[in-house]
């Protein structure tokens, strides 16, 4: 969804009506509505920092520790709540990135089987875990994020097996999030004691996959995002406590969410120490 010009009439009636004691915040809350709500400047912020450390070798020359993070979309929007925080600075971070379609599963069984016929092309074509054992055996910490699906989920276990990590290296798996269908449209006509009252339910995979990977992933290495971000397993408010945009698009972060999801990640272990 595109702002559209009937978003932008209602946003502009709207800013100039109203003459309640919250009126300035209200307008200050619309208009940040209104820009976090662009889909295209919202997808361009998710990618960009992370295809600047795509594929990217290690420096040698740095003293600090390295991280690799893997993953699709999930793992862009982890980076930004990292970068928004000025958090891992002790890190010299790379990304590597598999499509969403294409799942990040490492095992010995054919999982092409769960993969729509017409995305085989893409996959075969895309990086994947086998291909980063080099890097992966590099780094001293390895985060792995994405938007999983049931059948990569139920694989875990083996992957995380079969990415042999030594005693020394640091796994974080982070969970699956969803942040529920977001109407721009809807939130601009509303009060701000509406919109903080606004929680979305999640989709319907959300809850059963996030609750089979608390179960077959040991809580040493598994993030809840969804839990910590949100404050619920099945819902979730779409304002942040300072009343800005949570998700743009209902799965990935403005950057005022990206900023608040860092700070609600990184109290709490695996993230605390990492």
């Amino acid at each position: 969804m595109k702002i559209s010009k009937g978003v932008m009439g209602i946003f502009l009636m709207l800013l100039i009506s109203g003459v309640s004691a919250d009126n300035h915040n209200i307008k200050t809350v619309r208009a940040d509505l209104l820009k976090a709500s662009n889909l295209d400047e919202g997808g361009a912020y998710v990618r960009k920092r992370f295809l600047g450390l795509l594929k990217k070798p290690f420096d040698k020359k740095d003293s600090r520790k390295k991280l690799l993070l893997i993953g699709d979309s999930h793992a862009q929007d982890f980076l930004n709540a990292v970068m928004e925080n000025n958090y891992l600075s002790h890190y010299q971070i790379r990304t590597r990135y598999i499509p969403t379609l294409c799942q990040m599963v490492l095992s010995n069984e054919n999982t092409s089987k769960f993969i729509d016929r017409k995305h085989h092309k893409l996959c075969n074509e895309s990086d994947d875990l086998a291909q980063m054992r080099g890097q992966i055996a590099e780094a001293d910490s390895i985060i792995l994020s994405a938007n999983w699906r049931q059948w990569s989920a139920e694989r875990l276990p083996q992957t995380i097996k079969n990415l042999k990590l030594r005693s020394d290296q640091k796994l974080v798996v982070i969970g699956r999030k969803s942040f529920g269908r977001i109407k721009a449209r809807k939130y601009l006509r509303m009060s701000l004691e509406d919109l903080k009252a606004v929680v979305n339910k999640v989709d319907g995979h959300q809850e059963r996959i996030n609750r089979l990977m608390k179960k077959t992933v040991s809580p040493k290495h598994f993030v809840d995002i969804q839990k910590r971000v949100c404050g619920y397993a099945d819902k979730c408010p779409i304002m942040t406590p300072s009343m800005r945009l949570l998700s743009f698009d209902g799965g990935h972060f403005t950057q005022a969410g990206a900023k608040f999801a860092g700070q609600r990640l990184f109290i709490v272990e695996p993230l605390k120490t990492l």
